[in-house]
């Protein structure tokens, strides 16, 4: 889905795959002709698939500014501790008019919610992480849908699409909380937007809460315009 997402793109010649993992995705986008820089804190399985730089995505970017025409981000902004820092590295390095597509456990989902209320643990992060053993892998800092939007339009990105990789058929059984997910948050927000910019943000992010992507899907697919 996020290939297909970037492929979409008639203007994207160059792509920034963090983190590139073991490279798979990276080899793919080459495959269709795109200049990759594949980035990750470790070597790739699969270098040879594009240029590779070692990177943190909680520290700077060795990137120039606007080298970028894309960046794809897959499964990676739950794993870091400076989210916020991160997504102003990529600002900087994304040409203006460029665009981020970013994928992470969806967190917002009836099915999450669902978990969190019964056992203060999210869908996919079921059980407390391994505090005696730190590592790259732990999912420290899930995402939800309204955090990840104020991510990107605090930093000059605005949120284009929303869509995701599977709905299983488990989801749809918590389709009967839906009445109640949508009477809340409407009596919420009708309640707390006190101006009319609030009441502007409070109405799209209830019409992309309320998609079938937010709500039942497996992974939150999010891709995010740069705007000049």
């Amino acid at each position: 889905m996020v290939a297909e997402t970037l492929l979409r793109e008639s203007g994207c010649r160059s792509l920034l795959d963090i983190p590139c993992g073991r490279g798979a995705f990276t080899a793919r986008m080459a495959e269709h002709g795109l200049a990759v820089t594949a980035a990750d804190c470790t070597q790739p399985d699969a270098p040879d698939a594009a240029r590779f730089v070692h990177a943190n995505m909680d520290e700077a970017l060795p990137f120039a500014d606007s080298q970028f025409d894309a960046i794809a981000c897959i499964d990676g902004i739950e794993h870091i501790e400076r989210q916020f820092d991160f997504i102003r590295e990529c600002r900087r390095v994304i040409a203006d008019g460029g665009c981020i597509v970013i994928s992470t456990p969806n967190i917002s989902s009836l099915r999450s919610r669902a978990r969190w209320l019964a056992t203060g643990f999210h869908n996919k992060g079921k059980i407390p992480l391994d505090e005696t053993n730190p590592n790259p892998m732990h999912h420290i800092n899930l995402i939800s849908f309204a955090e990840l939007r104020y991510l990107l339009h605090t930093n000059r990105f605005e949120i284009v699409e929303v869509a995701t990789n599977r709905v299983k058929g488990m989801n749809w059984l918590y389709a009967g909380l839906l009445p109640l997910a949508w009477l809340m948050t409407r009596w919420v927000f009708h309640k707390e937007a006190r101006t009319k910019e609030e009441r502007r943000i409070c109405s799209e992010v209830m019409r992309q809460m309320m998609s079938v992507p937010v709500l039942f899907g497996e992974t939150l697919i999010v891709k995010a315009r740069a705007r000049g």
